[in-house]
């Protein structure tokens, strides 16, 4: 039985100066988030130099960055401004869903990126013949399609829920343990479902992702030390961003059902800042994505 046509969002804050400060905050991260990926997106789309499989896939996770943050910000934004703040029962499940497809889509393609750091550095004599142009498109294919998968799995899980009172959300987006707590029914079952489903995943996939750059990072001892500072840094540029990513999606999914009052920082990081950091850590880590951004702001 479903009684609730719309959800009330509390928003970051009830606070009214506290609530400009965070829209001009999160306002300025927004644009630096596209404004960065989009670069980069035409960076490697219009650079000779950035062909390698490496460059597609930073461009294919400034997409899935941009689509994520886009997703969940402009909604935070504009609640920012307004007293009450209303997302209807459809445009929060639509929310979840678009939410969970970029956020497993970002954690595949992270994983599909240490695959081809493994290759280019463990295996540098079959990379071209590893990683063709059509083992690639599949590998961003699997993705997206993974991406869909885990979000489909996600919204059949929550949109069949009871939702017959309350209907207050003490955050500023629907997510899974948010709209749990309104559920009128035992949600310690569900909540393992979502810890296993969710959280158990981004461990295990997080701590793969850690042993594969301890294998690559052994590896580099045979390297001369200008082949081994070069891969170093695109190593330590990937390693930062799992570790963005990973970390407060762990903190978030693999627990009991509750919230935290960090829970909406947390939430602020992985679906605004850490998109926001991506191309500045890529950029800054990688000489030749530099000289290529320098090349076509010299063009423009």
């Amino acid at each position: 039985m479903n009684n609730v046509t719309e959800f009330i969002l509390l928003g970051l804050t009830q606070n009214t100066e506290l609530q400009k400060f965070t829209f001009l905050v999160v306002f300025m991260a927004f644009v630096v988030t596209l404004a960065g990926n989009l670069l980069i997106i035409i960076t490697v789309s219009t650079s000779k130099a950035l062909r390698s499989p490496m460059y597609f896939f930073l461009s294919q996770l400034s997409l899935i960055d941009s689509c994520l943050s886009s997703s969940i910000t402009p909604k935070m934004l504009a609640d920012s401004l307004t007293v009450r703040k209303i997302i209807s029962f459809k445009g929060c499940m639509t929310q979840v869903f678009t939410e969970h497809l970029f956020g497993a889509a970002e954690i595949i393609l992270l994983s599909v990126m240490a695959y081809d750091r493994y290759v280019a550095i463990c295996k540098p004599l079959h990379y071209t013949a590893i990683m063709s142009h059509q083992v690639c498109g599949l590998l961003v294919g699997v993705a997206w399609a993974g991406g869909f998968l885990h979000a489909t799995v996600q919204i059949l899980f929550i949109v069949w829920l009871p939702f017959c009172g309350p209907n207050v959300i003490d955050h500023f987006m629907c997510d899974l343990y948010p709209l749990l707590k309104l559920v009128c029914m035992d949600t310690h079952t569900l909540g393992l479902f979502v810890a296993a489903n969710s959280g158990f995943i981004c461990l295990l996939i997080f701590l793969l992702l850690v042993v594969s750059y301890v294998v690559i990072l052994c590896s580099l001892r045979t390297y001369s030390l200008e082949g081994r500072h070069k891969a170093l840094s695109t190593c330590v540029a990937h390693i930062t961003v799992v570790v963005l990513f990973f970390v407060p999606c762990i903190f978030e999914y693999l627990r009991p059902v509750t919230m935290l009052p960090i829970d909406k920082a947390v939430a602020v990081f992985y679906t605004t800042i850490t998109p926001m950091l991506n191309p500045l850590i890529y950029t800054l880590r990688n000489a030749e994505v530099k000289n290529a951004v320098k090349k076509l702001w010299m063009k423009s």
